[in-house]
């Protein structure tokens, strides 16, 4: 190795990596907030136990396949890279894994959606002893992962876990509950972006979080400290229903649009709002949602309202819908989505304030009061967001996307 561990690994981990070099633990659960570095160092952590075991191969996971790449994979790349061994090593995209040419150890990344590369999983000697899950939260619950421990931990002498997440805002998610218990091997570690050293996050990572911290101190000690100090299983504890006067919505000036569609039984769903930046703040002002609503029938709405003088951004599994709003005469676009983009707008929408008035948009009220998260059949919260009765939160997300996509910060 070129580098000293010291200039790329936090002075947060020395106590993980310390415990686990001396055989004081062999499974690390790390949780805390963004810019905590966590990930970075569980790369890290999982490329130094290939170099020390030469028998054991490596299995990294999150809940979804095409989010690997650019996430886990590219961090196990630049991991590689600044431990100085990038020549030393061989690194694929299809099949995606990582070789240390050395010794043919491989770093195998799978996704928990396919479940037959997961059981049929083989390395050419040795056996897989080292077992990454990113994103634990993610994950269906605690037999999911013991599934997936029990499926690839085995066969050798020796298995190192390394499980690392960002705790659900919810006290009662399973994955905040994993982190209290005591298990014999394992060493919970929490790290948070004080932790860091400064000049690896930047000024304006920094002045974020100062601003966040001022502006909504719940938000902040969630999102930057990993605290889960929420009570419920509601999605959005954000929301604020307040009547917004006729005086009050003509001088907004923000304004964006957005459409998910539907038919029967799922409602078609338009939704206008004004986004305040300066206090991050949606209101939500009008809406449509109708089943059974022709597209033509939207549109004369839309023009009715003279809302066609906005660009509306609808889903884009509806591309010829979409065509005949354009060919009607509303200024209509195609949402990008992409993979993560749902996790990344809900989370962007549950660090806003959200002022609902029920009289004008009462279905966008009872959305968003009423949308909490799955539990599973032990009661216990589900990460993920529920694909029902959230058509408005849908349209809210599609309207407000390219403003999202302009604001992504350090995760």
């Amino acid at each position: 190795m070129i580098c000293k561990l010291s200039e790329i690994v936090s002075p947060a981990f020395a106590e993980p990596h310390n415990a686990l070099k001396n055989g004081a633990c062999n499974q690390l659960v790390l949780n805390g907030g963004r810019g905590s570095a966590k990930s970075s160092y569980a790369s890290i952590e999982g490329v130094l136990l290939i170099l020390k075991h030469p028998d054991i191969h490596g299995v990294v996971m999150r809940k979804v396949s095409n989010t690997l790449r650019t996430s886990v994979y590219a961090q196990y790349v630049w991991a590689i890279q600044e431990l100085g061994l990038y020549s030393k090593f061989k690194c694929t995209v299809s099949p995606m894994e990582i070789i240390y040419k050395e010794t043919g150890q491989k770093i195998m990344f799978f996704g928990v959606d396919d479940p037959g590369k997961i059981k049929s999983i083989k390395v050419p000697f040795g056996y897989i002893g080292y077992l990454h899950l990113e994103e634990l939260d993610q994950f269906a619950g605690e037999e999911e992962v013991r599934s997936i421990e029990q499926s690839v931990l085995r066969g050798g002498p020796l298995a190192f876990e390394i499980k690392s997440f960002n705790p659900p805002r919810t006290r009662d998610n399973w994955a905040n509950k994993y982190c209290m218990e005591d298990k014999p091997g394992q060493l919970v570690h929490t790290s948070t972006y004080l932790t860091t050293p400064r000049e690896w996050l930047g000024q304006r990572f920094l002045d974020d979080a100062e601003h966040l911290k001022q502006r909504d101190y719940g938000a902040y000690e969630h999102e930057y400290l990993g605290v889960a100090n929420g009570i419920g299983g509601n999605v959005f504890e954000n929301f604020e229903p307040r009547a917004l006067p006729e005086s009050m919505v003509k001088k907004f000036d923000r304004i964006y649009q957005g459409i998910d569609w539907g038919w029967y039984p799922d409602p078609f769903a338009f939704v206008r709002l004004h986004y305040d930046s300066a206090r991050q703040t949606i209101f939500i002002l009008d809406e449509n949602y109708a089943n059974k609503q022709s597209n033509e029938d939207s549109a004369i709405w839309i023009k009715m309202k003279k809302y066609d003088r906005v660009l509306t951004v609808c889903d884009n599994a509806e591309q010829k819908s979409i065509y005949d709003l354009q060919g009607l005469g509303v200024k209509a676009d195609s949402a990008i989505k992409g993979p993560g983009s749902v996790e990344y707008g809900m989370k962007w929408l549950q660090r806003r304030k959200i002022v609902i008035d029920p009289r004008r948009t009462p279905n966008a009220y009872r959305e968003f009061r009423d949308y909490q998260y799955e539990r599973d059949k032990k009661g216990d919260v589900i990460s993920g967001y529920p694909d029902k009765d959230n058509h408005i939160i849908d349209a809210v997300r599609y309207a407000l996307e390219r403003l999202m996509r302009g604001s992504k910060t350090v995760a």
